[in-house]
């Protein structure tokens, strides 16, 4: 980190081994050089020293009011603050917290333990129990909520982060970190091995599958299999599952102030996970009402049974279409156009 050294007057040195009222600012011994720096450059260096020992022990500093107060608000500081501000108790029910306190450590941690790590960014967390004075210094009522202080001057719109939008993925976070300080952190995320066991229980199960069927081997060619399967496979494309893949959005959204939970996002540059649940269960009901209809027009069962089917299918098709409807004007303001629900 680079600082700035203030020249020292004309003055007579001290003498070997007595200390000023900075510990940092003394006289080396054996040396001809005396450092003497300004009370402000003092202060930085102590809270920069202070800040390092805590994020030795823990990538992500705890902070009170008290910290919150010293070594963030008040000058001087030569150094960027990456603050969540979450709600971690039991008591506060906050599920996305949880989520987003996970990914902020991964974020800390893949800066903390780089090659690259310096003490020009700090990271750190403040609990609503442990600092709801600064909760109400700062005017905030949700959490979790990401705020960057930058080293000079006060943290403008853009040193918030667009949690609703962006979702709090750490490459995400990493990538605002990046825009706001110059810092570029490589994510290292820890090894997760769900995926691959996944994976090799689902072969195991289809290779157990082919070999107790060896010898007929017939529904391998039986198109209503491989129907279903790409059937769905689009289904979950189509309704976002690789968005929450990439972004890392919260399942859904609890407002802290009525305790409402919202299960749609009301922006179309955003959505939870819970939302593309609803999306995929309307489109398979949607399909399967038009599966239903292409049935009960090319089967060979009785008229009563196809009379049944296409009533189903017809039922099915305009029941679920219409709250894909009303989702898709939820979303976006102004749509002029419903069918059977607003």
């Amino acid at each position: 980190m680079n600082t700035t050294s203030i020249p020292f007057p004309a003055r007579s040195l001290p003498a070997r081994g007595t200390a000023g009222k900075c510990p940092i600012c003394r006289w080396e011994s054996g040396l001809r050089l005396q450092l003497l720096r300004s009370p402000d450059h003092c202060g930085q260096l102590q809270k920069v020293t202070q800040m390092m020992e805590w994020t030795s022990k823990r990538s992500v500093i705890r902070m009170n009011g008290d910290k919150f107060r010293r070594f963030v608000k008040a000058p001087p500081r030569n150094y960027s603050v990456v603050i969540m501000f979450t709600a971690l108790q039991p008591q506060r029910q906050c599920g996305v917290c949880k989520q987003a306190d996970e990914e902020f450590q991964v974020l800390a941690n893949s800066w903390r333990y780089s090659s690259a790590f310096t003490n020009k960014v700090f990271f750190a967390t403040v609990d609503f129990d442990e600092g709801s004075d600064v909760f109400q210094m700062l005017s905030m009522n949700s959490a979790p909520t990401f705020l960057h202080f930058p080293a000079k001057g006060k943290p403008r719109k853009t040193d918030t982060y667009e949690l609703q939008v962006r979702g709090f993925a750490a490459e995400q976070l990493a990538r605002w970190v990046a825009d706001r300080t110059d810092v570029q952190i490589r994510i290292i995320r820890p090894p997760n091995y769900a995926g691959p066991l996944l994976l090799g229980f689902l072969l195991a199960v289809i290779g157990g599958l082919a070999y107790l069927r060896r010898h007929n081997l017939e529904f391998l060619f039986n198109k209503n299999v491989w129907a279903f399967s790409a059937l769905c496979f689009v289904l979950i494309m189509t309704s976002g599952q690789m968005w929450n893949h990439i972004r890392g959005p919260p399942y859904a959204h609890k407002n802290p102030s009525t305790g409402q939970v919202s299960y749609i996002h009301g922006s179309s540059q955003a959505q939870f996970v819970a939302e593309t649940h609803i999306v995929l269960l309307f489109n398979a009901a949607v399909t399967m009402g038009m599966v239903l209809l292409c049935e009960a027009a090319t089967s060979d069962l009785d008229i009563g049974k196809r009379k049944i089917m296409c009533v189903a299918g017809i039922g099915l098709v305009m029941l679920f279409f219409s709250w894909l409807l009303s989702v898709f004007r939820a979303k976006y303001h102004g749509y002029p156009y419903s069918f059977l629900m607003s």
